[in-house]
């Protein structure tokens, strides 16, 4: 029997989306299934190029649809810019290969700053290249600065015709040896400062500009690119001034959200295999599983792989009901980005411990799950960048909350046009909050999600008492300490919203609370331990360690559906 919180392709069938949508979810599945495990390896062994998924999305429309926005779509009323369907994509296409999902997040990235611009030719333009199925790509990060685009050295020169001419290199660039256009941040010679920021169109198939390299050891094309006196025309540009620092950051905010599902699906088909290995691998007569650190390992494995899958899905209903006056979606964006990526890996990390040597062989795709789950916690900003981020909405959030409307689930066939009409990249310590607390009442009969609440009502007591002084604000190492914390409760506060709204298992979410009440636990000793640590801080850090409630009746349930996904899945040869 299939378990209902997982994806699997043998038993998908996405009923809550539009015909057309479940129809090119499905068709994207039944690619990869045909292709085969073999198939897929081997691409990925073998650096190839993704030339044939290219031609299947192409043929399907496949990027057309999902990633045109409604203003931009003429008549095919299939086409909108909707999160809840980008995000289901975006767990296919890591369940499959992280590659495929590359090429389709740089994508993204690229269309970020062309569907912010007023350029109405520019916007036609783009629409046109994905209904010919080209790529995109998203060109500010140089090898100098990496993302820092205060520092650019791309350079446009006036040409004194009313465009420029382009000089200068840009690194790390997904896409960047075959997109069609390529959203390029520079910075003019003869304007200083901000106002000199712009952001224009490139093709990478002109003559000036050179592909240098791959950058990467691997299918996805990650160039170093280089414009030579690249002739750029008014038609070319997308933003100037504040407009484009503006765009480049809340470019990054829509792709960022893609990270997390990403990692579901590389989790998610990591544990079938790990799982059905473990469970008919006999060692000393006896089944691995039946060893009881093994299934520890592997609950703890599954219910972080569930609890990352509720918090993602309630985040996206936050994405799309964001507007001007509800930007809560600005402190959830980067928990995705950060918390469930990380969360990633120490599934991932749980899976290995059980099969070992298992984990390295050429034939699994376990082997390129446990090398590309490390890479997403560290795209779109680092976990130390994101986590700086969440400590800016912490005081708001544990204690001055403010009154929105419910947010219902948002599985709507509706346009996310807010996303490209963020406005100003500030203000972010302005941005208020639902109180936290509700959702944890609704579940204050689990054990665990009442020790955990103890622990995130412990936190409020920290910052109104023992919040770090002016010193230790810039002690960074500190803060981020601070910072786990802090994401946990968000983390836990959004998993008990979504199983509101789905009921999932209590069984299932109280052995969940019970491994957040230890990695609650775990932070709170990292701070004691922290150089600069007050006297106070030290003991509230102790104070706060809480014990799991264990139920060993609870647990044997659980382990019964974390054995039940043996055999559950394997991918067509």
């Amino acid at each position: 029997m299939a378990d209902p919180l997982l994806f699997n392709p043998r038993t998908y069938d996405p009923t809550h989306f539009d015909p057309e949508t479940r129809r090119l979810l499905r068709a994207t599945v039944d690619w990869f299934e045909a292709r085969g495990k073999r198939r897929l390896i081997e691409d990925y062994r073998t650096r190839a190029w993704l030339a044939d998924f290219l031609e299947f999305a192409a043929g399907e429309r496949l990027f057309a649809t999902f990633l045109t926005p409604a203003s931009e779509a003429g008549t095919d009323r299939d086409k909108r810019w909707d999160t809840a369907r980008i995000a289901a994509l975006n767990e296919i296409f890591g369940f499959y290969g992280l590659d495929y999902w590359y090429a389709w997040q740089v994508t993204v990235l690229g269309l970020g700053p062309v569907w912010q611009s007023d350029n109405a030719a520019a916007r036609a333009r783009a629409a046109e290249l994905l209904d010919q199925g080209e790529v995109f790509a998203f060109g500010l990060s140089e090898k100098a600065h990496g993302a820092d685009i205060y520092s650019t050295d791309m350079l446009l020169e006036p040409d004194g015709a009313g465009g420029f001419r382009a000089r200068g290199s840009k690194y790390y660039i997904g896409n960047g040896n075959a997109a069609g256009l390529v959203s390029v941040f520079g910075r003019r010679t003869d304007v200083e400062g901000p106002d000199g920021y712009v952001f224009f169109a490139a093709d990478s198939r002109h003559p000036a500009y050179d592909v240098v390299k791959n950058v990467v050891d691997s299918s996805k094309y990650v160039s170093e690119f280089r414009l030579e006196d690249y002739p750029v025309g008014a038609e070319d540009v997308l933003h100037t001034g504040r407009a484009a620092f503006d765009a480049a950051l809340n470019t990054v905010n829509v792709g960022k959200f893609n990270l997390c599902t990403a990692s579901i699906g590389i989790c998610e088909h990591a544990m079938y295999e790990a799982v059905t290995h473990a469970r008919n691998r006999i060692l000393y007569g006896r089944p691995v599983t039946a060893f009881p650190h093994v299934r520890r390992e592997l609950a703890d494995a599954y219910v972080r792989l569930v609890g990352m899958k509720l918090f993602s899905d309630r985040a996206v209903d936050y994405f799309r009901s964001a507007g001007p006056d509800d930007r809560r979606y600005l402190l959830f964006n980067p928990m995705t980005k950060m918390k469930v990526t990380t969360e990633g890996e120490k599934v991932i990390d749980l899976l290995w411990d059980v099969i070992a040597a298992k984990g390295f062989e050429k034939d699994t795709y376990f082997a390129q799950a446990a090398v590309e789950i490390r890479g997403l916690p560290k795209l779109e900003g680092t976990v130390h960048v994101n986590l700086a981020l969440i400590l800016k909405f912490m005081r708001n959030h544990l204690l001055n909350p403010a009154e929105y409307a419910p947010v219902p689930t948002r599985l709507d066939a509706a346009d996310d046009v807010f996303l490209f009409q963020q406005g100003p990249a500030r203000g972010l310590g302005s941005v208020r909050f639902h109180d936290w607390r509700p959702a944890f009442d609704a579940y204050a009969h689990l054990p665990n999600v009442a020790r955990f609440r103890e622990q995130a009502e412990a936190l409020c007591e920290f910052v109104t008492t023992a919040a770090p002084d002016e010193e230790q604000s810039r002690d960074l190492d500190l803060l981020l300490a601070v910072g786990q914390l802090f994401a946990l409760v968000v983390h836990g506060q959004l998993i008990l919203e979504q199983a509101g709204l789905t009921s999932p298992d209590e069984d299932v979410l109280d052995e969940l609370f019970a491994v957040l009440v230890r990695d609650f636990s775990a932070h709170a000793v990292e701070l004691h331990g922290k150089d600069s640590a007050t006297a106070q801080q030290q003991r509230w850090a102790l104070d706060a360690v809480r014990r799991s409630v264990v139920d060993d009746a609870r647990s044997a349930r659980v382990w019964k559906r974390v054995e039940a996904l043996s055999g559950a899945y394997e991918m067509t040869p």
